[in-house]
């Protein structure tokens, strides 16, 4: 895809900001990431839009992972 390498560029310098990445289970999804040595600082957690974890990359910018109501 072109619009990836722009894309993970942004990412690679730490200037992209925050994401949200959709999952259907996110108490498996953090179960997954975890094990392959994801960095959380949030354990997934009840909010009112549904269930959140929220971890930083390598290059500082964080992302929720979250299941929706």
């Amino acid at each position: 895809m072109a619009a990836r390498s722009p894309l993970k560029e942004l990412v690679k310098r730490g200037v992209l900001g925050g994401g949200v990445l959709a999952t259907s289970n996110c108490q498996k999804s953090y179960a997954e990431l975890k094990a392959r040595g994801v960095k959380f600082a949030r354990e997934p957690k009840e909010m009112p839009y549904g269930i959140e974890a929220v971890f930083h990359d390598d290059s500082g910018n964080f992302f929720s992972l979250t299941e929706r109501r």
